[in-house]
């Protein structure tokens, strides 16, 4: 990962996040964040179908290709749905709930080690919970 890494939000207007689940986003903004600063990348469109059952492992599945071949490594949310045991084995999942994008961008340029640490830890990492922070 470096000393940079390439984040997704899950938004649907670019600037706040969405209020549902982390796959059920209609895109996800990907950026490249390091200590000094952050690019925006593109918007990508989730275009994995809708889930048969509940916390349906072909829909984990679809999302994690669908980023894997953006080069993600961290996905950010609101919420995550039961999923999260599936997806967290690929990315680093963050929890927040800041007010828009742009104030939990600051927060994760600013807190870059604790994201690279938890990524380190490999399939057994454990989802980051940065809510209210």
């Amino acid at each position: 990962m470096g000393n940079k890494i390439r984040v997704a939000f899950a938004t649907n207007d670019g600037k706040t996040y969405n209020d549902t689940h982390f796959g059920d986003s209609d895109h996800y903004d990907l950026y490249e964040l390091s200590e000094a600063e952050a690019i925006f990348l593109e918007r990508i469109t989730n275009t994995v179908d809708e889930e048969e059952t509940h916390a349906d492992p072909k829909k984990a599945k679809g999302i994690i290709n669908l980023l894997v071949k953006n080069d993600v490594h961290t996905v950010i949310s609101k919420v995550f749905g039961p999923n999260i045991k599936r997806i967290k084995k690929k990315f680093v999942c963050i929890l927040m709930n800041n007010a828009n994008l742009n104030d939990s961008i600051s927060f994760l340029c600013e807190n870059l080690e604790s994201i690279h640490n938890e990524w380190a830890k490999g399939e057994g990492r454990k989802y980051l919970d940065f809510r209210n922070k």
